[in-house]
């Protein structure tokens, strides 16, 4: 079951070719995009998917995304979906045509089901392995056209880590800095939970802000626990308590290897904050 909608709310066949073979978003990776997750008919975090991708358009000099449009076809999706509880939404917006003088942008949404690798590993967990990323963190502020911390369409070097990680036997990545410092996996943000603080590296180091992440540590907060946002190394996650990839759909995912040496993997613990944040999505959907 799958769902394509584009932003002037004309829904379309995902099995047909729709896009133009010059748009730039295919020619250039020239586009931004986000993923989320829709439970029960409710997309989560919605309103802060929408300000990333506000903000990752800025980042890369797109027309602001008029906010009100992709809600209206966000809806349009929910309402046509026929398909399971839980399903994948992506929004796509590209820089259009190449040469198009009325620079016309591309906008769509298409709805897919989750992955079945993703639901085995909210339960299982990942094993993963660290490659640097190759940058210092103070690059991202220095060299802002690197467009760190934004969420482009140029995924080739997070797919082609997450391959690197399958050929020594693992299932994921977490990128490290020049200096060896934390900084987030191909699609997830990392959280290290200690003596009942989580933690998590500040995205002005060149990372994406994460959406799912801030749920998690506003729920954390909730049910007792304290957060802190501030620089991780590597010899951090072997010391603490649990580390968690956090990302939209495969939601929160625990990091039982890494570089082939057992973490500690309390699976109670884990529990313990999925629930927290499923609480805190139940407060906020409510509100």
């Amino acid at each position: 079951m799958r769902v394509l909608a584009f932003l002037d709310e004309t829904l379309a066949d995902p099995d047909l070719a729709h896009l133009r073979v010059d748009d730039l978003g295919l020619l250039r990776g020239d586009g931004v995009f986000e993923t989320i997750l829709v439970a029960g008919g409710k997309p989560r975090e919605l309103a802060a998917h929408l300000d990333r991708l506000a903000r990752s358009a800025a980042m890369m000099d797109l027309p602001e995304p008029v906010l009100a449009d992709w809600e209206r076809v966000v809806q349009l999706v929910l309402r046509t979906w026929a398909g399971g509880p839980e399903f994948v939404l992506k929004l796509v917006l590209t820089r259009g045509i190449e040469g198009d003088p009325e620079h016309r942008t591309t906008g769509f949404a298409l709805a897919s089901e989750v992955p079945a690798k993703v639901l085995r590993s909210r339960v299982d967990g990942v094993s993963a392995i660290t490659l640097e990323r190759g940058f210092e963190p103070g690059l991202a502020e220095r060299a802002p056209w690197l467009l760190l911390g934004a969420k482009t369409m140029s995924y080739g070097v997070n797919m082609a880590a997450l391959r690197e990680a399958e050929r020594r036997g693992a299932g994921d990545v977490i990128f490290t800095a020049a200096d060896g410092s934390v900084l987030e996996g191909p699609t997830s943000t990392v959280v290290l939970a200690r003596d009942r603080t989580l933690y998590t590296p500040p995205s002005n180091v060149g990372i994406l802000p994460g959406t799912t992440q801030a749920a998690l540590f506003r729920g954390a907060e909730r049910a007792g626990w304290s957060v802190k946002v501030e620089p991780l190394r590597v010899a951090d996650l072997y010391e603490g308590d649990a580390v968690l990839l956090a990302s939209s759909v495969r939601k929160l995912a625990r990091v039982h290897t890494l570089d082939g040496r057992e973490l500690r993997d309390p699976g109670v613990l884990h529990d313990e904050l999925a629930a927290a944040y499923e609480a805190e999505y139940a407060v906020t959907s409510n509100c």
